[in-house]
């Protein structure tokens, strides 16, 4: 950058944008999206009916529809690798990853191998199987943007939390039911 000419990028809006989860996060990335007139889809366990946007039960076909692909799903033996080779096929050479969620849910070596390869045009991650301690590989492609998960890392958000164990100790102490009972 300052010494060679900056080649040209993609905008985000009027791309289609697929979101794999569409809990509490995956509604709010897609009112974001959905603002800067994406055209949304998505996968998930279930078709949600309180959300606008199109469900698409199976992840190839929505990978294969979509520019960029956006993971926000729970980490766990469900959701292991689900975006793998496959799937990054699917996204294409034009596709762009982007994995807010858990590092285990993308299968790290065939992300590596589609990034060197150009199987997709590139990645934005915040997540890492073995973080903090990241794959070296990662750090020698160009087309891929790396960035330490940070999600709470907000003056807004820790206070908001730290408001939020008040309201719960207030509520227990008080005899009422807790805003965030853990069962």
């Amino acid at each position: 950058w300052g010494n060679v000419a900056m080649p040209l990028v993609t905008r985000v809006s009027g791309k289609k944008g697929g979101i794999v989860g569409m809990g509490r996060i995956g509604k709010a990335i897609a009112k974001r999206a959905a603002a800067f007139g994406c055209d949304i889809s998505y996968f998930a366990r279930h078709d949600h009916t309180d959300v606008a946007y199109t469900y698409e039960p199976d992840l190839i076909a929505l990978a294969d529809w979509a520019d960029f692909l956006i993971v926000i799903v729970p980490g766990g033996e469900a959701t292991m690798k689900i975006i793998n080779a496959e799937v990054l096929r699917a996204l294409g050479p034009n596709g762009i990853l982007i994995n807010v969620s858990r590092g285990t849910t993308v299968d790290e070596e065939a992300l590596i191998a589609a990034l060197q390869d150009r199987t997709i045009q590139a990645a934005g991650l915040d997540v890492f199987l073995n973080e903090p301690r990241i794959d070296a590989r990662f750090l020698t492609l160009q087309n891929v943007v790396l960035q330490p998960h940070h999600g709470s890392g907000t003056v807004e958000t820790r206070k908001a939390m730290g408001q939020l164990v008040r309201d719960n100790l207030a509520a227990h102490f008080a005899g009422s039911p807790l805003p965030t009972p853990v069962v």
